[in-house]
Protein backbone atom coordinates (compact mmCIF):
# COMPACT_ATOMS: atom_id res chain seq x y z
CA UNK A 1 0.00 0.00 0.00
CA UNK A 2 2.39 2.55 1.05
CA UNK A 3 5.44 4.17 3.06
CA UNK A 4 4.34 5.39 6.00
CA UNK A 5 5.31 7.29 9.46
CA UNK A 6 3.33 7.18 12.43
CA UNK A 7 2.59 9.57 15.32
CA UNK A 8 3.41 8.22 18.78
CA UNK A 9 -0.05 8.49 20.10
CA UNK A 10 -1.50 6.42 16.88
CA UNK A 11 1.12 4.16 16.92
CA UNK A 12 -0.03 3.42 20.98
CA UNK A 13 -3.68 3.33 19.95
CA UNK A 14 -3.23 0.59 17.29
CA UNK A 15 -0.77 -2.06 19.83
CA UNK A 16 -3.56 -3.35 21.71
CA UNK A 17 -5.41 -6.40 19.95
CA UNK A 18 -8.42 -5.47 20.92
CA UNK A 19 -7.84 -2.11 19.36
CA UNK A 20 -10.12 -0.83 16.89
CA UNK A 21 -7.08 0.62 14.89
CA UNK A 22 -5.41 -2.87 15.39
CA UNK A 23 -5.10 -3.23 11.67
CA UNK A 24 -2.94 -0.02 11.46
CA UNK A 25 -0.27 -2.18 13.41
CA UNK A 26 -0.54 -5.46 11.69
CA UNK A 27 -0.53 -3.70 8.10
CA UNK A 28 3.35 -3.15 8.55
CA UNK A 29 3.61 -6.27 10.82
CA UNK A 30 2.87 -8.36 8.03
CA UNK A 31 3.82 -6.55 4.89
CA UNK A 32 0.83 -4.45 4.00
CA UNK A 33 2.75 -1.12 4.68
CA UNK A 34 6.64 -0.02 5.40
CA UNK A 35 6.80 2.06 8.57
CA UNK A 36 9.22 4.87 8.22
CA UNK A 37 11.39 5.74 11.21
CA UNK A 38 14.34 7.57 12.38
CA UNK A 39 16.25 6.98 15.29
CA UNK A 40 14.69 10.13 17.11
CA UNK A 41 11.32 8.64 16.77
CA UNK A 42 12.61 5.31 17.68
CA UNK A 43 13.69 7.09 20.91
CA UNK A 44 10.15 9.07 21.56
CA UNK A 45 8.13 5.59 20.90
CA UNK A 46 10.53 3.88 23.51
CA UNK A 47 10.11 6.54 25.86
CA UNK A 48 6.43 7.06 25.84
CA UNK A 49 5.73 3.14 25.61
CA UNK A 50 7.56 2.63 28.92
CA UNK A 51 5.91 5.64 30.65
CA UNK A 52 2.19 4.58 29.97
CA UNK A 53 2.92 0.61 29.87
CA UNK A 54 5.43 -1.55 31.59
CA UNK A 55 8.72 -2.58 30.33
CA UNK A 56 8.10 -6.02 28.77
CA UNK A 57 5.70 -4.74 26.33
CA UNK A 58 7.77 -1.70 25.37
CA UNK A 59 10.47 -3.67 24.74
CA UNK A 60 8.63 -6.12 22.42
CA UNK A 61 6.87 -3.27 20.63
CA UNK A 62 10.49 -1.29 19.99
CA UNK A 63 11.85 -4.89 19.36
CA UNK A 64 9.10 -5.90 16.86
CA UNK A 65 9.95 -2.55 15.02
CA UNK A 66 13.51 -2.72 14.91
CA UNK A 67 13.18 -6.73 13.40
CA UNK A 68 10.91 -6.00 11.17
CA UNK A 69 11.62 -6.37 7.47
CA UNK A 70 8.92 -4.19 6.75
CA UNK A 71 10.17 -0.94 8.76
CA UNK A 72 12.59 1.36 6.91
CA UNK A 73 15.12 3.35 9.36
CA UNK A 74 15.55 6.91 8.16
CA UNK A 75 18.23 9.13 8.70
CA UNK A 76 16.94 12.80 7.89
CA UNK A 77 20.02 15.35 7.08
CA UNK A 78 17.62 17.65 6.81
CA UNK A 79 15.50 20.10 9.31
CA UNK A 80 12.91 21.82 7.62
CA UNK A 81 10.90 23.09 10.74
CA UNK A 82 7.84 23.01 8.99
CA UNK A 83 5.57 22.99 12.61
CA UNK A 84 6.62 25.76 15.04
CA UNK A 85 3.69 25.12 17.49
CA UNK A 86 5.41 21.58 18.75
CA UNK A 87 8.69 21.65 17.48
CA UNK A 88 9.30 18.31 18.70
CA UNK A 89 6.52 16.91 16.48
CA UNK A 90 9.07 17.84 13.36
CA UNK A 91 10.92 14.51 13.46
CA UNK A 92 8.25 12.94 12.03
CA UNK A 93 7.91 15.41 9.16
CA UNK A 94 11.52 15.32 8.02
CA UNK A 95 11.44 11.33 8.53
CA UNK A 96 8.40 11.12 6.19
CA UNK A 97 10.31 13.94 3.61
CA UNK A 98 13.49 12.27 4.12
CA UNK A 99 11.60 8.51 3.19
CA UNK A 100 9.14 9.98 0.49
CA UNK A 101 6.67 8.35 2.68
CA UNK A 102 2.77 8.68 1.03
CA UNK A 103 1.38 10.03 5.00
CA UNK A 104 1.68 11.29 8.27
CA UNK A 105 -0.90 9.40 10.17
CA UNK A 106 -1.65 11.70 13.05
CA UNK A 107 -4.40 12.99 15.32
CA UNK A 108 -2.07 16.02 16.49
CA UNK A 109 -3.98 19.23 15.20
CA UNK A 110 -0.11 20.73 14.80
CA UNK A 111 0.42 18.99 11.52
CA UNK A 112 -2.95 20.99 10.17
CA UNK A 113 -0.14 22.84 8.90
CA UNK A 114 1.30 20.95 6.50
CA UNK A 115 -2.04 21.27 4.24
CA UNK A 116 -1.08 24.62 3.64
CA UNK A 117 2.70 23.98 2.29
CA UNK A 118 3.27 23.34 -1.01
CA UNK A 119 7.02 22.51 -0.90
CA UNK A 120 7.59 20.20 0.54
CA UNK A 121 4.51 18.56 0.46
CA UNK A 122 3.85 16.11 3.64
CA UNK A 123 0.36 14.60 3.53
CA UNK A 124 -1.11 13.51 6.38
CA UNK A 125 -3.99 11.86 7.56
CA UNK A 126 -6.07 10.93 10.67
CA UNK A 127 -5.58 7.65 12.16
CA UNK A 128 -9.62 6.85 11.73
CA UNK A 129 -9.56 7.94 7.71
CA UNK A 130 -6.45 5.78 7.16
CA UNK A 131 -7.97 2.80 9.11
CA UNK A 132 -10.84 2.87 7.19
CA UNK A 133 -10.49 4.06 4.03
CA UNK A 134 -7.10 2.97 3.60
CA UNK A 135 -7.47 -0.68 5.12
CA UNK A 136 -11.71 -0.74 5.05
CA UNK A 137 -13.03 -3.26 7.16
CA UNK A 138 -10.58 -4.55 9.06
CA UNK A 139 -10.48 -1.28 11.74
CA UNK A 140 -14.13 -1.94 12.89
Amino acid sequence: MGRIVLDTNCLIQSIPRRSRYHAVWQSFVIGLNTLCVSNEIIEEYSEILQRLTDETTADYVIKTILNSPFVEFVTPYFHFGLITADADDNKFVDCAISANARYIVTNDHHYKVLKAIDFPKVEIISLQDFCSGLLGAACE
